[in-house]
C-alpha cells in the first residue's frame, strides 16, 4: 500500500482495546516544500470520508459500533513542520472522538 493511494485504506484491523485501526503505510521522506505533508493530509481525509460516507463499514462491518483509531506508521522521523502537522492532527481527531497514532519503522 502507499501513501499515494487516497482510493485505498491501507489495513484495517481490531486492537486488543477493540478499536478498529486505520494503518496509514507512510513510506515517504518529509520533505522541506511538505509534499509528503500534503500528500498524507489527503490520505487522511480520505479516510475521514470512507468513515463519513459510511463506505469503511460497507467494506468492513466489523468496524460498526466500535471506536476509530486512525494510525500512521511512517518510515521516516517527520520534520518539523510534519511534527505539528501530526499534533493538530491528533488534537482535531481526538476533539471529535477518533484516536490517532503516530510511530516510526526506524527507532
Amino acid at each position: 500500500m502507499s501513501i499515494e493511494n487516497i482510493n485505498v485504506i491501507d489495513f484495517v484491523s481490531i486492537d486488543r482495546e477493540d478499536n478498529v485501526v486505520l494503518t496509514v503505510s507512510d513510506e515517504l521522506i518529509w520533505d522541506k516544500e511538505n509534499t509528503h505533508l500534503v500528500k498524507l493530509q489527503d490520505k487522511l481525509n480520505a479516510y475521514l470520508d470512507a468513515i463519513d460516507n459510511g463506505s469503511l463499514y460497507e467494506s468492513y462491518p466489523a468496524a460498526k459500533g466500535r471506536k476509530i483509531v486512525i494510525s500512521v506508521v511512517s518510515k521516516y522521523f517527520p520534520n518539523e513542520d510534519g511534527e505539528q502537522f501530526l499534533k493538530r492532527t491528533r488534537d482535531v481527531l481526538e476533539s471529535v472522538g477518533y484516536g490517532f497514532r503516530f510511530s516510526n519503522l526506524i527507532k
